[in-house]
């Protein structure tokens, strides 16, 4: 199975920690040359200094705000014309927890920028690239929700969606050109992201943090919280040359948590 990244640019998003940081470090150790793009220009230094490198590999940083799409897409609409990537990972943080009901239409709007619209931008952007190179791969990481809805997790259920009905249109679209695009769907993940849902779902029912984390761990058939890493190699195998028949899927790695087919 052909999994080689060599000769091969990444561009992976919200990569300064977490599932982000762990696809950096996958990829590289497969052999592409990794952009890493975030907010914290400190924290991508130091993932970009812990890359896998050998002689072809030339990793580098950019330091953007995901909050601003017209500023990403003025950015990455001439780095890419400059530096073509033929590996685009799509990830952002989530939007903030809460019942839908007590969402203002704003939050909605902040959530379709910074995911939705930030998505279309990059991808956009990336495709000439990507169709003279004769590969190219879209990845998004989104949620489980986009087959069960989570609960206290309105907004974010509702952006998740899109982005997953956004992804299948576009996967069919450029399918001719062989460009895949695809979606993972990260189940509890031992991430800062999950450690502040805990941290609120305990506030709000007055249990322990640990007792939310043990009940947690108990909905999972595996009966525990996913590594970043665990992620990040599904990732890589649908970036890989091993998936050139796989697209507009949304692949669920979550411990079998799911109930829907």
């Amino acid at each position: 199975m052909n999994l080689d990244l060599s000769n091969k640019d990444a561009l992976v998003c919200g990569a300064s920690r977490g599932i982000g940081k762990a696809i950096a470090e996958v990829l590289a150790g497969l052999g592409a040359t990794v952009t890493v793009v975030a907010r914290n220009r400190d924290r991508l230094e130091a993932v970009v200094d812990g890359l896998s490198t050998n002689k072809n590999q030339q990793h580098q940083l950019v330091v953007s705000d995901f909050s601003n799409p017209e500023e990403v897409r003025k950015q990455f609409g001439s780095w890419l014309d400059n530096t073509p990537t033929q590996i685009l990972i799509n990830n952002s943080g989530g939007p903030p927890p809460g019942p839908i009901v007590q969402a203002e239409g704003e939050a909605f709007l902040d959530g379709m920028r910074a995911h939705l619209l930030c998505n279309q931008y990059l991808a956009r952007a990336a495709l000439p690239g990507m169709r003279k190179a004769g590969y190219g791969r879209i990845i998004n990481i989104i949620s489980t929700s986009v087959y069960e809805p989570i609960p206290g997790l309105g907004v974010s259920n509702t952006v998740r969606a899109a982005v997953a009905a956004w992804a299948k249109t576009l996967s069919r679209e450029i399918a001719p050109d062989g460009i895949t695009v695809n979606n993972v769907l990260p189940g509890f993940t031992a991430t800062d992201r999950l450690d502040s849902l805990i941290a609120g779902r305990a506030e709000k029912s007055g249990r322990s943090e640990d007792e939310v984390a043990d009940g947690m761990r108990a909905s999972v058939p595996m009966e525990r919280f996913a590594s970043p890493e665990e992620i990040a190699h599904a990732v890589a195998f649908l970036a890989s040359p091993a998936a050139s028949y796989i697209t507009g899927v949304s692949l669920a790695v979550d411990g079998g948590r799911l109930n829907s087919l």
